[in-house]
């Protein structure tokens, strides 16, 4: 299966004033004397998506991904380096882009269908289903600035992801609207994976690249920090963010967190000659964990997720009755099942650590 997607040394460069003037008479009198410089959003930047892999753009805000994701979508040229696309593709980089506010619902989904590429027929033929994944039927006949930000939202995403493209450019719009518009957004995105389209995903949210991506970038202020499966992809930018004292886990200021214990690897060992398990089969996992400096709370946990990330089982040392005792310096915690009750498939392993009171 070829690549759908060739980013190689891509770099790309903005023009920055220092310092802007106002009026023509400064122009004229500072003329060849308002100095610019350099700044560098991406610098040598290489990775591949193959045809039918879902490929995220994990960093921090200011991290170049969104840059990244123009430049693939062709809305900026590259000042260095070379993208190859193969494909009919469609860029989701801002939901609602195109939509006028004094049209109605019904004429913006057309307006926004041939932005997007679909001709009217097409549109027609796809305007029921549209209006219908909006939830917007009362409303589809209003003008757009009387919707709510989640109205909006969601019809902006109806109305793209009925492109049905081999290549889906995805900037940050998994996380708008409601719970239930995230869920419903996530399974189009998985419906799209299933029908073997290729997916480019930009978040700053670790939890959705382990939910939906094959393999993740990683970007720090332009440059790639890892490209890897999304477990490794999750841990480099939660490094990153530490390395800045940036707390990863800031979105739940209710728990208390200790910087220094963090795992540093997860290994699995399955019977001998196999390299995966059949129903029944004894499994052991151990997670290699330090604590700099020593710590006497803390409880390992593990938890088992299908491919769609709901969770089947979990477990940790506290309720196992294992007591690690104080942390110091470099340690293996181990879980032993004697039987794994699963059926054939794939299963995800979460591996954490906590306190007692919630926290880390």
């Amino acid at each position: 299966m070829g690549a759908a997607v060739e980013v190689e040394g891509v770099a790309k460069r903005f023009r920055l004033q220092r310092d802007a003037t106002q009026s023509l008479k400064e122009r004229v009198i500072r003329f060849g004397r308002n100095p610019a410089v350099d700044f560098w959003a991406l610098r040598d930047v290489d990775f591949d998506v193959a045809a039918g892999e879902t490929m995220g753009l994990l960093g921090h805000n200011g991290s170049g991904k969104s840059t990244l994701l123009k430049c693939v979508a062709g809305i900026l040229r590259p000042s260095e380096g070379r993208i190859r696309t193969a494909g009919r593709m469609a860029a989701l980089l801002e939901l609602g882009a195109g939509f006028h506010p004094e049209l109605t619902g019904r004429e913006n989904v057309y307006l926004n269908g041939s932005i997007l590429g679909l001709p009217r027929r097409e549109v027609e033929k796809r305007f029921d289903d549209i209006v219908a994944f909006a939830e917007l039927e009362p409303f589809i006949d209003n003008q757009v600035k009387h919707y709510s930000s989640g109205m909006y939202a969601r019809l902006g995403f109806a109305v793209a992801v009925n492109v049905e493209p081999d290549v889906l450019l995805v900037d940050e719009v998994l996380s708008v609207g409601d719970e239930a518009f995230q869920r419903k957004c996530i399974d189009r995105v998985k419906a799209f994976q299933r029908e073997g389209r290729t997916i480019l995903v930009v978040t700053h949210a670790a939890d959705l690249v382990r939910q939906v991506c094959d393999r993740a970038v990683v970007l720090d202020h332009g440059n790639v920090l890892t490209v890897a499966a999304p477990g490794d992809a999750v841990r480099v930018f939660r490094e990153s963010l530490l390395r800045k004292g940036i707390d990863p886990g800031q979105d739940r200021p209710d728990l208390r967190r200790d910087r220094g214990t963090r795992i540093l690897g997860v290994g699995a060992d399955y019977p001998e000659g196999q390299d995966g398990l059949f129903p029944g089969d004894p499994l052991v996992v151990h997670v290699d964990v330090e604590a700099v400096p020593a710590n006497d709370d803390v409880v390992a946990a593990l938890e088992v997720h299908d491919v769609q990330g709901n969770r089947l089982l979990g477990t940790n040392t506290d309720l196992l009755g294992v007591d690690l005792g104080t942390l110091d310096g470099q340690a293996r915690v181990t879980f032993r099942f004697g039987s794994v009750p699963l059926l054939d498939g794939t299963y995800l392993l979460a591996l954490g650590l906590h306190t007692h009171d919630g926290g880390l």
